[in-house]
């Protein structure tokens, strides 16, 4: 790769992160429908011709920051390598705690009643990266999925008074 392809594509993600930092930002005092692209450009530093380069919709900014984050664990986990994968209650931990630096994200999405972007989301990662390695049960990857959602968000909604590792353990023990 050139170096000039190196800094297009770090000015790609970082516009990216922009526009998304603002999306969210904006959720945290408007509804998602009354956001408007022209205010999401302007607190994102970008033109809305910018925006439209990589999006046509506040909903689609929200998918590709899943995205973003989801290559970013992909790389957290492969340096971590373990061979804890993804049923063990290492491995939960593990997920907990990098989606916790995340969690004005996901608590902004979840306070705007967008669970079902992050659900399918959840369930496309399972699909796509657990579902092609394993011979696993797309149903079981689905319960497994909801599973750790609904105990993630809600860890986090409580304030994280419980520990990691004890959520962990329950999701484990239910999984097996």
């Amino acid at each position: 790769m050139k170096i000039s392809e190196i800094k297009t594509n770090q000015k790609t993600e970082f516009t990216r992160r922009c526009i998304a930092e603002a999306v969210i930002k904006l959720l945290k005092n408007n509804s998602f429908d009354q956001l408007k692209i022209s205010e999401i450009s302007k607190v994102a530093g970008v033109s809305r011709t910018s925006f439209y380069q990589y999006y046509s919709s506040a909903y689609e900014v929200l998918k590709d920051y899943l995205n973003i984050i989801v290559s970013e664990y992909l790389a957290a986990n492969a340096e971590m390598n373990s061979k804890d994968k993804y049923f063990s209650a290492s491995h939960i931990v593990f997920s907990f705690n990098f989606f916790d630096q995340y969690s004005e994200f996901f608590l902004t999405l979840s306070k705007n009643r967008l669970h079902t972007l992050l659900l399918e989301s959840v369930n496309e990662f399972m699909i796509s990266h657990i579902h092609t390695d394993h011979e696993i049960s797309v149903y079981k990857l689905y319960a497994y999925a909801g599973a750790l959602f609904n105990s993630f968000i809600m860890w986090e909604e409580n304030g994280k008074k419980e520990k990691v590792e004890d959520i962990a353990k329950a999701l484990a023990n239910f999984l097996a």
